[in-house]
Parts: structure tokens; sequence; C-alpha cells
């Protein structure tokens, strides 16, 4: 994780955006993420950041997440990428069991979104082995 991804999330502690465990949780989050190869920083997983963390907050608060109106577009989109869907549900049961936050379906399909970006802005992982034995 970068400074300014860092500097991201203390931002949302600093101004009462997120709470400590939130922001604990997602920092775990991008730590499995990066130790999985993929490419963590502001440019590549800023909006999946911020994303996550006011989707925990506001389910942490009571407030309600209602369904967006482009649920079916998203769902199509995720037909080709059945790696992030898989990693946006086992994050929603993590956050699910580790906060008491259950992600609605709308909230997972927009995390996979992000995950899938994420993943497409990272190196293949037999170029990252690659370029690791070339050094």
């Amino acid at each position: 994780m970068d400074d300014q991804l860092t500097l991201r999330i203390q931002l949302f502690r600093e101004t009462g955006q997120a709470g400590p465990e939130v922001a604990a949780f997602v920092v775990a989050e991008l730590d499995v993420l990066a130790a999985e190869g993929l490419t963590v920083t502001e440019d590549t997983a800023g909006l999946l950041t911020s994303h996550l963390m006011a989707a925990l907050t506001r389910l942490l608060n009571g407030e309600p997440i209602e369904a967006f109106r482009t649920d079916d577009q998203v769902s199509a989109e995720l037909a080709g990428h059945p790696e992030a869907v898989a990693r946006a549900r086992a994050v929603a049961l993590r956050a699910e069991r580790a906060l008491g936050a259950p992600l609605p379906g709308s909230e997972v399909n927009f995390l996979g979104l992000h995950l899938a970006v994420l993943a497409q802005n990272s190196p293949a992982p037999h170029h990252a082995s690659e370029r690791r034995s070339q050094s």
C-alpha cells in the first residue's frame, strides 16, 4: 500500500467517516490483496477503499443501503470476472464475521467490479513471478 492510499484511510478515520474497526478491516483486506500479488495503490485501489469503508460504516451505523438501478448491468459485467465475484463474496463474508456488517448483494456486486478493475490494473501472476526470477 502506498503513502497516498494510507493517507486516504487516515483521512476517513480523522474526519469520522469511518471508525477504527472499519479502517483496520479495510487495511487487512488490502494487505491480503497485495499479498496475492495485486497492485494496491491509490491509483488502483483508491475507489475500492473508499467504497468499502463508506459501505461498512453505513451498515454499522444502521443506515440502509438501497439497491442500485444499475444492478443488472453490473451483474452482466461481472459475468466475465468470476474470480472478482468470488473474492467480493469472501470479503463480504469476512466483513459480516468481523464487524457484523452483512453487505447486501448490490454492494457485493460493486465490490466485485472494483476488484475486477484492480485485477486488470495488476500484473498477471505469471508475469510477477517472471520479474522476481529475473531480478
